[in-house]
C-alpha cells in the first residue's frame, strides 16, 4: 500500500513533460487558458492511482485505534466511488464547496477511506480553511500512517498558517517514507525557508515603520504619490529614481513589497504605455530604464520580491520581450534584471516557470550582434538555464517555436559576430541535441541543416580566427548525424567532403571532431566512401591510430571499418599502410571494446584480399582472434566479429585451421561463444575447391558492422 502512495505523489511531481505543458498554459495571455491550467494541475494531484485502488483500513469511533482491513459491502463501495467521482468533478470545476459535500457524504458511508480525507483536505486548502484540512490529514494518517498525500497537504496547510517548523517536519516525513522524493522534498522545504524569511522581513519592516524612521515613511509616501494617475512621465521617472536610491537594505525592499509597490508600478497606466510603445521616445525610454533599475534594486537579495515581480500580470511576456527592444538602454537593463533573477537556483526556477521562454531565448540570442560583454552575459545565462532539467524538457516540447531563432543564429556571419558568444550559443544547441527527441526535430528541418552547412563553409575560410565556432559546430553536427537518414544524401556528401578537408588541420580538437562527423556520414552512400578514400582518408586514419587518443582512435577505426566494408581500394590501402597489421593487432588488445569490435571487423574485411592471410602465418593472429572469440565480453559483437575474422582467415589460408584446432585443444579460454562456434564449424567442414572450406565462405563475409 505504501508503494502505491509513493507512486501517487511521484506521478504528480515527476511527470515532467505534462507539467511543462501546464507551465506553458499557465503563462498564456488568455486568462481562461491560465485558469484551466491551474485546475489541470490540481486535477493531477487529485486523480491518482491511489484513488483508483482505494486501499482501506478500518478506524474505530474513538479515533485512537485502527483495526485490520476489512472488505466493504459492494453497495457501499459503489456509493463511495460514485460520490468520490462526483466530488472530483466538482473540484476540477473549481466548486470546492460542492466537492467537500460529496467527500463528506462518502465519509458518512465509509469512515475509513483515506483518499476521501486527503481530497477533502485539498478542497479545504483551496478555500483557506487550513484547520479543517489538518483534521482530515490526521484522519488519513490514522487510516495509513505512511500516507504521503496526507503529509503533503499537512505541510501546505501549516505553511499557510505560518507554522514553519511543523511544515518542515511534514515534508521531511515524506522523505523518511520515500527517500527517492528527495528532489521534490527539497523544493518544498526551500519554499518553507523562503516564506519564513519573508515573514521575518515583514515583521522587521513594520517595526521600522512604526518607529517613525524617515526612510520607511518616505517609501510609503512615495508609493502613495506614484499611485496617482494625474502626473506627467518625467514626474514618475523622478519619483522612481528617488525610490530606487532608497532601496539600500532588506527592510526598505520589504516595505516596498508590503505597501503594494509592485502593483502600484506595474498597474500605472502611464508607465504601462511606456513599456508597450514599440518606438520609444527619450522620455518613454527614460521611464522604462528607471523602472527596470528599480526592479533590480528591490529584488537584490530578496527572494520574495523576485517571486512577486515575475508573477506580476503580463510580466512573463513583457520582460523577455524587452530583451529585444529597439532601445539599447532598455535591452541592457532588462538583461541585467534577468541575470539578477537567475543567479540562484530558486530564481532560475522562477524564470523557467513564469517567463515566456520562447521570447526569452529569442531575446537572449539577439545579443549576439553585440561585441561587448552583454553578448557573453546573455549566453552565460542561456547556458545556466539549459542545464536545468525543466528547461530541457520545455526545449523538447517547444522546439518548433524556438527553431527560427536557432536557425538564425547559425545563419549569422561569424566574422561580424561576437565569436566567443556565438560558439557558446552553438555549444548550448549541441548539448541540448544530445537528447534523441531534440535530434529528431533538428534533423527534420532542412533549413536548420543547410544553416549548419553554410556556417561550416564560412568557418573554413578562416579556421584560425573562427576555431571555437567551428569546434562547437562540429559537436552539434556530430549529434545531428546520429539520426539516420540525414537531411539528404547531398547534404551528407557535402559534410563529408568538408570534414575530409578539415583532416588537414593542425588543430587536434578540430581534427578529432571532423573525424567524428565523418565516421557518421560516410555510410550514407558508396559514392561518399569512394570520394573520401580517393582523398586519402585511409592514410590519415592510420596516422590517427598510430598517434593514439581514445576518441580519435574510435572515430578513425570506425571510418576504416566503414570504408573497408564496401570499398576494395580501402582494403588494399590498409594492407599497404599497416604492414603485418601491426596497428590493427595493437587495437585488438585494447581494453576499449568498441575499438576491438571495429578493429576485428576491419581485419575481417581485409582478409578478403588475396594473399593477405598467407603473409600473416608467422604472427600470433590466430591466438589473438581465438581469445577474443571465446571471451566473455559485454559486447557480443566483439566475439562475433573476432570469430568471423578468424573464419575468413582460415578460409583464405587452410593452414590456419590446424593451428586454431591445436590452440583450442590446449586452451581453456576458447569458450562456446557464438564466434568460437562459427570458426569451429568452419574447421569441420569439408574443404572446397583449392583446399579452402568453401561451404562456409558465404556465411562469414559479414560481421556486426561499425559501431
Amino acid at each position: 500500500m505504501a508503494d502505491d502512495q509513493e507512486k501517487d505523489l511521484q506521478k504528480f511531481l515527476k511527470n515532467v513533460d505534462e507539467i511543462t505543458n501546464l507551465i506553458q498554459e499557465m503563462n498564456s495571455e488568455d486568462p481562461v487558458v491560465q485558469e484551466k491550467a491551474v485546475r489541470k494541475t490540481e486535477e493531477r494531484l487529485l486523480f491518482t492511482e491511489e484513488d483508483q485502488e482505494e486501499d482501506r483500513c478500518r478506524t474505530t469511533l474513538n479515533k485512537t485505534m485502527i483495526s485490520p482491513p476489512q472488505a466493504p459491502p459492494k453497495d457501499a463501495d459503489e456509493i463511495n466511488s460514485a460520490l468520490k467521482e462526483k466530488g472530483n468533478e466538482a473540484f476540477v470545476r473549481g466548486d470546492y464547496e460542492a466537492a467537500i459535500l460529496c467527500y463528506s457524504e462518502g465519509l458518512e458511508k465509509l469512515k475509513d477511506v483515506k483518499v476521501l480525507y486527503t481530497n477533502r483536505a485539498q478542497a479545504y486548502i483551496k478555500l483557506g480553511d487550513y484547520e479543517k484540512a489538518l483534521v482530515d490529514c490526521d484522519w488519513a494518517l490514522k487510516c495509513d500512517e505512511k500516507c504521503i498525500k496526507a503529509y503533503f497537504h499537512m505541510g501546505k496547510a501549516h505553511l499557510a498558517l505560518k507554522n514553519y517548523s511543523v511544515s518542515r517536519e511534514c515534508f521531511q516525513k515524506i522523505l523518511e517514507i520515500n527517500p527517492q522524493l528527495q528532489k521534490q522534498v527539497k523544493d518544498y522545504l526551500n519554499q518553507v525557508d523562503l516564506r519564513e524569511k519573508a515573514d521575518l522581513q515583514e515583521k522587521e519592516a513594520h517595526e521600522l515603520l512604526d518607529s517613525g524612521k524617515d526612510t520607511a515613511v518616505t517609501t510609503k509616501n512615495l508609493l502613495e504619490t506614484l499611485s496617482k494617475p494625474d502626473h506627467n512621465l518625467l514626474f514618475y521617472a523622478g519619483g522612481i529614481e528617488i525610490l530606487t536610491e532608497m532601496m539600500k537594505d532588506c527592510t526598505e525592499r520589504t516595505l516596498f513589497r508590503t505597501h503594494n509597490g509592485f502593483s502600484i508600478i506595474t498597474g500605472n497606466e502611464n508607465i504601462k504605455r511606456c513599456f508597450s510603445t514599440a518606438e520609444k521616445g527619450t522620455v518613454e525610454e527614460t521611464v522604462c530604464v528607471c523602472v527596470l533599475r528599480l526592479w533590480q534594486a528591490v529584488c537584490s537579495g530578496n527572494e520574495e520580491n523576485q517571486r512577486l515581480l515575475v508573477m506580476c500580470p503580463d510580466m512573463g511576456r513583457l520582460l523577455p520581450s524587452l530583451l529585444a527592444s529597439e532601445a539599447l538602454p532598455v535591452r541592457q537593463q532588462s538583461l541585467a534584471l534577468v541575470l539578477q533573477l537567475a543567479q540562484m537556483e530558486n530564481g532560475r526556477s522562477l524564470v523557467i516557470s513564469h517567463l515566456d521562454l520562447t521570447r526569452l531565448v529569442e531575446g537572449l540570442v539577439s545579443f549576439l550582434e553585440f561585441s561587448d560583454k552583454n553578448a557573453n552575459s546573455a549566453m552565460g545565462l542561456l547556458t545556466d538555464l539549459a542545464l536545468e532539467k525543466r528547461f530541457q524538457v520545455w526545449f523538447q516540447t517547444s522546439f518548433p517555436g524556438v527553431l527560427p531563432a536557432l536557425t538564425g543564429v547559425l545563419k549569422r556571419d561569424p566574422k561580424v559576430t561576437n565569436t566567443s558568444a556565438l560558439s557558446q550559443c552553438i555549444a548550448i544547441m549541441g548539448n541540448l541535441s544530445a537528447e534523441a527527441a531534440t535530434q529528431r526535430q533538428m534533423s527534420a528541418s532542412e533549413e536548420f541543416g543547410d544553416a549548419c552547412l553554410g556556417l561550416m563553409a564560412s568557418c573554413e575560410e578562416d579556421v584560425d580566427l573562427l576555431r571555437d565556432v567551428l569546434y562547437a559546430l562540429l559537436g552539434l553536427m556530430m549529434n545531428l548525424c546520429l539520426r539516420s537518414p540525414f537531411f539528404s544524401e547531398v547534404w551528407a556528401m557535402e559534410v563529408s567532403r568538408r570534414c575530409t578537408s578539415l583532416l588537414n588541420s593542425q588543430d587536434g580538437g578540430i581534427l578529432t571532431r571532423a573525424a567524428g562527423v565523418l565516421s557518421r556520414t560516410l555510410s550514407s552512400s558508396l559514392p561518399i566512401i569512394e570520394e573520401a578514400v580517393g582523398a586519402g582518408v585511409v592514410k590519415k586514419m592510420i596516422k590517427f591510430l598510430k598517434m593514439g587518443g581514445q576518441n580519435a582512435s574510435r572515430y578513425a577505426i570506425k571510418i576504416l571499418a566503414v570504408c573497408t566494408n564496401t570499398c576494395h581500394e580501402a582494403r588494399e590501402e590498409v594492407i599497404r599502410l599497416d604492414k603485418k597489421f601491426s596497428v590493427l593487432l595493437t587495437l585488438l588488445s585494447s581494453e576499449d571494446e568498441i575499438l576491438v569490435v571495429n578493429a576485428a571487423f576491419c581485419l575481417g574485411n581485409c582478409m578478403e584480399v588475396p594473399q593477405v592471410a598467407t603473409s600473416l602465418l608467422k604472427t600470433d593472429i590466430v591466438q589473438v582472434l581465438l581469445k577474443l572469440a571465446g571471451s566473455d565480453a559485454r559486447n557480443a559483437a566483439l566475439q562475433l566479429n573476432a570469430g568471423i575474422a578468424l573464419a575468413k582467415l582460415c578460409t583464405a589460408e587452410p593452414r590456419y585451421a590446424g593451428v586454431a584446432r591445436a590452440v583450442t585443444a590446449h586452451s581453456r579460454q576458447a569458450r562456446a561463444s557464438r564466434g568460437t562456434m562459427l570458426w569451429l564449424g568452419l574447421c569441420h567442414t569439408e574443404p572446397g575447391e583449392g583446399g579452402a572450406p568453401g561451404a562456409l565462405v558465404s556465411s562469414v563475409q559479414t560481421g556486426v558492422g561499425p559501431q
